[in-house]
């Protein structure tokens, strides 16, 4: 190689396959596992990290698989469960893989150890699945020590590395994520000096909100981070509670749990179409984008869900993806799903006439933004075809069936009327 020649070149042959899929987590194994079980020859997983599972590879808790496999797994052996069932079905799994650029003819641009590469499918599925957010995103006061990270991250120490990086953390955050940090931290002797949740209320749901005091851990709820402090590491940080008093705790690090966000940083500048609320790709009731050479599934189309959804919603993509290589590409343009405050999102965000019979998404899901109570309905052509009362809370799962009359209107909106 000459000194002007660069290293790493950019391999022109194209690889070609049926399907690509690209994230090798729950719902990214269950697709392509899916299309080979449908007969579809020529399927590849793309994954950035050394082996499949996604993030069940550090998630050191159970239980997991119960509904997939018949049986409960803790996260490491389900992500091997999903790798060899994987590599039994004569997938062609590529981890250390990462896609850097998504075309419109469904080319895909990726970097490995070989260098550059094209790969090209006739149908592509995204299923990079979620993350949490990190300091930077969340726009946190203080000081830059060592010591602040999230729940992922610590997991992945814990799994991977045998390594506590911290004996007194602090733990923001009340979602599930957050007591599978606590739990994670108590069972590899790390005592958490106090968790807060900025909301005036937990975000899980009973019982696990009462976990933290049966351990110990003291539990603010309406308490916000308002300052950081330490030099080289985490010394310690400042809590406004409810009331408006300011708590100092001496702390050797900040856990930051929850508050995912679609992996979704591929879709920027790339073919593909984003949902309004929801940071992901916009799909219709078969996981399809408004490009029809792409689909998507998992927590890629929304933060968050548990792995068990992931898998079970990424094989039914993979079911439509299969009768869909049966044709030609779908070109009918899909018909907006509206919505506004205090709805968040809803997936799938819009609908396609003349799709299959047994669309792979039968129910509208949605989000609300804040804690309500009120009157959520849906509507089709400026008629209330569906409608509910109650009490919503943000981050949990909100489901609508999908009426057949759905298909043919030309106007879908859900509406909602708050009451005291």
């Amino acid at each position: 190689m000459s000194a002007g020649e660069p290293f790493q070149r950019v391999h022109q042959n194209l690889e070609n396959a049926d399907v690509i899929v690209v994230g090798g987590g729950p719902a990214g194994v269950a697709a392509a596992l899916e299309l080979k079980a449908r007969g579809i020859p020529r399927v590849m997983i793309l994954d950035r990290e050394p082996a499949l599972g996604g993030a069940t590879r550090h998630c050191v808790h159970s239980p997991l698989g119960m509904r997939e496999f018949g049986r409960v797994y803790f996260g490491p052996a389900y992500a091997q469960r999903l790798q060899r069932q994987a590599q039994e079905a004569g997938i062609d799994i590529r981890t250390g893989y990462s896609v850097v650029e998504l075309r419109q003819d469904g080319t895909l641009l990726v970097t490995s150890a070989r260098g550059v590469e094209t790969l090209k499918a006739r149908r592509i599925v995204l299923a990079t699945g979620a993350r949490e957010k990190p300091r930077s995103a969340r726009l946190l006061p203080g000081d830059r020590p060592v010591g602040v990270l999230t729940t992922g991250t610590l997991q992945a120490y814990v799994a991977f590395h045998g390594i506590m990086p911290f004996r007194r953390p602090l733990i923001v955050g009340s979602e599930l994520v957050s007591f599978s940090a606590l739990l994670t931290c108590l069972t590899h002797h790390a005592r958490p000096v106090a968790m807060i949740e900025p909301e005036p209320y937990p975000f899980a749901r009973w019982p696990f909100r009462c976990f933290p005091p049966v351990v110990g851990v003291p539990f603010h709820c309406g308490a916000a981070l308002t300052d950081i402090r330490g030099r080289g590491r985490v010394e310690e940080a400042d809590i406004r509670l409810v009331d408006g008093r300011i708590l100092t705790v001496q702390c050797d690090g900040v856990l930051l749990t929850g508050r995912f966000t679609p992996e979704a940083a591929l879709l920027d500048a790339s073919p593909v179409e984003m949902a309004a609320g929801s940071a992901g790709p916009l799909i219709d009731q078969d996981g399809r984008m408004a490009n029809p050479i792409f689909f998507a599934g998992g927590n890629v189309l929304r933060a968050v869900e548990t792995g068990g959804w992931a898998f079970r919603e990424g094989r039914r993509v993979g079911a439509a993806v299969a009768n869909d290589l049966a044709r030609a590409p779908c070109s009918a343009p899909g018909v907006p799903v509206t919505f506004a405050e205090p709805l968040k999102l809803v997936v799938p965000a819009m609908l396609r006439p003349g799709g299959f019979k047994r669309p792979a998404f039968r129910d509208f899901q949605l989000r609300f933004t804040r804690r309500v109570r009120g009157l959520l309905s849906l509507h089709l052509d400026g008629k209330e075809v569906w409608s509910k009362t109650g009490q919503w809370f943000p981050e949990r799962r909100v489901l609508v069936p999908i009426p057949a009359a759905a298909f043919e209107a030309a106007q879908i909106s859900f509406h909602f009327q708050e009451t005291s």
